[in-house]
Order: structure tokens, then sequence, then C-alpha cells
């Protein structure tokens, strides 16, 4: 596998070769979901680019520790600190219990990221699991001169912090300028500044997720979790933190600032962010009623959908778009990415099938074939390597695919690529599709007897010339998606394209 890894770091704002600290290990922080709702399409396209890149580290012979939180209390309605907690007021709503609400949409969110074969990560821990920690942690900030305690609640000092680091780092936002609009807008006083955040707030009367504490019974800040169970499971310093980009400022920011200020060192080495997706250009939002959930996708639900689209066709079309990009979901773009998927799964499964047919003797290698070839296989690889570009890769298999296509169908001869190149090949492209692009064969339910038989039916109907049956037979496998290829080796089948 050629060349060196190259990651985008969004702490740097640059492209850094990458080089975890202690290889062979490499540790991976996601923040996960706040359970409350139904996971939308921003979420799937986040936990995508993370699913790719944990596969890829792990196809270059990396042992992964990928860790994806769950937020299952302390995100308020703002990121001000201020309002409910979502998911006590979820569970007030629907008149449950709320780890009852943490439990459905915990089991919705990954029943959702299955059908789209995503890698479950190595540890998933939730911010109601480590409540002791955070409360360690708290007092250490306070021990520290970095937080202080107000009527039961404890807030992050920002301006003191900034005195000897800069909050700030990540996202570029300047703390005088922060300070200055948040005086404008501040309605909470007892914050020495608007921009301190909390790290413990006080349990109002009626709240439903609260703990005892030093400070009285209360919950911990959004931004506290991420800092605790990151450093727990994969140490003060570790290679990886990924999120939205909407994630940057201001919780990773704050991750940055509680961390170093606990540990003295920055949690992370590479920071990752993905883009935001928009739906025929503009923003998704449920304001706009142009925003859908992955089942109504899949069912052609929304008023928006010309069609169903399944889930592999909804990774691909993902795929097609690199993961730092803004993403367009239009029916038309949808529709092509149906074709491209089956394009590349017809290959998938015809290569899986193909074993090198040993040519006759004294039959010549194509060495200009070869290097080709062997040119089309790096730049998989090199594509991958430029900060994991999906779409670029994408590309390259198509390249790939065409070799495939010709071996099959018999145009190019086996002679002409030689064993060791077929072997190549074969191992690059189920590689590639099936264990870094993480794609698969959706099959109809008992397709293989069914055309079997179907296929069986089509040479007796053939062979006796009842060609008004063949064509019954063809447009009865047409309309369920399938067409029959007539071949000098026999018959053969695909997916439509």
């Amino acid at each position: 596998m050629p060349g060196d890894l190259f990651i985008f770091n969004s702490l740097t704002r640059k492209k850094e070769k990458f080089e975890p600290h202690n290889p062979p290990f490499v540790g991976m922080y996601v923040c996960g979901p706040t359970v409350y709702s139904d996971i939308h399409l921003g979420n799937v396209r986040t936990f995508l680019a993370f699913d790719v890149v944990y596969r890829y580290l792990t196809y270059l012979g990396y042992k992964v520790r990928y860790v994806r939180n769950i937020t299952d209390v302390g995100h308020l309605e703002s990121d001000a600190d201020e309002g409910e907690d979502k998911i006590g007021k979820k569970a007030k709503l629907m008149n449950l219990e709320p780890m009852e609400v943490v439990q459905k949409f915990t089991n919705d969110f990954h029943n959702v990221l299955q059908k789209f074969n995503f890698l479950p990560p190595n540890i998933e821990p939730s911010a109601t699991g480590h409540i002791i920690e955070q409360i360690e942690w708290v007092k250490r900030l306070i021990s520290k001169g970095m937080a202080y305690e107000v009527n039961g609640s404890v807030y992050f000092e920002v301006n003191n912090y900034n005195k000897k680091n800069h909050y700030g780092v990540l996202s570029g936002r300047v703390v005088d300028e922060l300070m200055e609009s948040g005086r404008k807008l501040d309605r909470q006083e007892e914050k020495k500044e608007a921009i301190d955040f909390a790290l413990w707030k006080k349990a109002s009367e009626g709240h439903l997720m609260q703990w005892n504490s030093p400070w009285g019974m209360g919950f911990p800040g959004w931004h506290l979790e991420c800092s605790v169970m990151s450093t727990k499971y994969l140490g003060d310093r570790f290679d990886i933190h990924g999120g939205g980009m909407d994630l940057k400022f201001p919780h990773h920011e704050c991750e940055i600032a509680q961390s170093v200020s606990v540990t003295g060192k920055t949690p992370a080495k590479y920071w990752i962010h993905t883009n935001m997706l928009t739906v025929n250009g503009q923003k998704m939002s449920k304001s706009l009623g142009n925003s859908f959930l992955p089942e109504e996708l899949f069912q052609g639900s929304h008023q928006l959908l010309d069609q169903p689209y399944s889930p592999m066709t909804v990774r691909f079309f993902m795929l097609q778009s690199h993961y730092s990009s803004t993403l367009d979901f239009s029916n038309v773009a949808l529709k092509a990415a149906i074709k491209g998927y089956k394009k590349l799964i017809n290959g998938l499964r015809i290569i899986q099938e193909m074993q090198y047919e040993t040519p006759d003797v004294g039959s010549p290698v194509n060495e200009e074939l070869v290097i080709q070839i062997r040119k089309n296989i790096d730049s998989c690889h090199e594509a991958m390597n430029d900060n994991f570009n999906t779409a670029l890769t994408i590309g390259h298999l198509f390249t790939l695919l065409k070799r495939i296509n010709a071996l099959h169908n018999g145009v190019l001869p086996f002679s002409e690529v030689g064993a060791e190149t077929f072997k190549k090949l074969k191992e690059t492209y189920i590689n590639f599709i099936v264990n870094v692009l993480g794609l698969k064969e959706e099959k109809p339910e008992n397709i293989s007897q069914f055309l079997l038989s179907l296929i069986e039916l089509y040479k007796d109907a053939k062979f006796n010339r009842q060609y008004e049956k063949v064509d019954k037979i063809r447009a009865s496998l047409k309309a369920s998606g399938i067409v029959l290829k007539d071949m000098k080796t026999g018959i053969d089948w695909a997916y439509e394209e």
C-alpha cells in the first residue's frame, strides 16, 4: 500500500501526515448523539465519515480503539446553559422515565446505523454512567482555579483560562469579542462572564435527572462528559477526535479548555469535522419542511421524494462526496446513485466468484496493461490516503470495474493480466468495496433460488425456441430489477443499472 496517510486537522487548519503517538494503536473519540429524538441524516453523515475512518485505519493494519459516546443527560435546549434538559423535557412530553426515553432512542439509533452497515464502536459509554468521574473533574477544576461555584452551580472561568492558554484555538474565536457579544445577550447574572460555561448545574424544582454532589443536587454540563469519557478510555492524549462542524464551537472548544486545565494536554492530536447537508441547495431544517428521516428515505414517504431509496444507495450517495464538503440531497442525485451503486455491486458479485483461468503455455502477459492496472490499484490507496477521499476512491474503483467486466465478458484474456495482478485486482476491489467503503449487496429475499429456477426456465425456452416465453421471463425479471445476459460462457444475470 503506497504512500502515507494525510489528514486535514481542524486544530492546525492544515493537512498533516498521520503519525499515531503509540503505533500500531490508534485512539479515536467521536461525539455521539443526544438520544431524545430520531436520528437525522446529518448524524448519519457524520457517523458514516468516522465509520470509514475506522474501517480504513483497520485496513491499514492499525489496532483502533473507537469510542463513541451517548449523551443521555446535560444537553440543555440552549448552548448558553439555559432551558430544560432535552431528555428530561422529552420524558415529560411522552410521560416516560428519562431512561426509557434514552433506551428507546438509543435502540432506534443503533437500528438505523445497522441498516447503513456501520461497524459498532469498541466502547460506547454514556454520560449517566460516568457521573462520579465528572464530579471529580469539577473538583479538580475548582482546585486549579479554573472554575467557581455559585448557588449550587459550577462554571468554568474562560477569562482566567485564557490568561495562559488560547480559548478559541480550534474555532478561531476571539475571547474579547465573545465576552462583549455575550454581555449584550446575557441573562444569567450568576456567571462572572456570559462566556463562562456550566460544568455542573443546580437542579431546579421538578428537574427529573439529578444527582447529589458537593454543591447540592444537580447534573453535569454537556461539555464535561466528553472530556471525562475520552480521557478515561483513551488517555490524556489520543489520536483523533471527531464530530460535526456544529460541535467545533462551543462543544469541542470547551473540551480542549477543560482537558488542558486538568491534564495539561490538548486531548487529541487530530481534530476532524464533517460538513452539513442541504436539500436542493437549501439548508436542511424542519422549519423549511425539507428535513427527512432515514426511514422516510427508505420508504419514499416524504413529499420531496419521488421514490424509496435503499440504505446502501444512500450510503453510496454520501460516499460520493468528501466528508468536509457540503452534501446536497436531490432526487436526481439519488437516482444516479442507484445506478452507480448497482454497477459496483454487480462488479463485486462477479469478482467474488471469478477464478483465474490458467492460459495456454506461451501466452504472454501484457506488461503495459499490468502497469496500468497496478497504477489503478495504487490510486485507490492514494485517494484514501489523501484525507479519506472516498469520492476519488470510488472513481478509481469504477476504472478497476472496467477491467473486471472485460475479464468477465471474455474481451480481456486472463493471460494478458497474469495471475499475480489478477489476485491483486480481486483483493483490492473486494477490500475497498466491502471493508473500506462498507458497501454490501442488497439481495431480494430468496433471490438465489428464485433466479436459478427462472434461469433454467429461460434456458429451456430458448433451446426450444419459445421466444414469447423468453421475452416474458426477461420482462418479469426486469420488473424486479434483474437483467439476464446471454454470454459465450452461458447465461448470467446482473442488477439493472
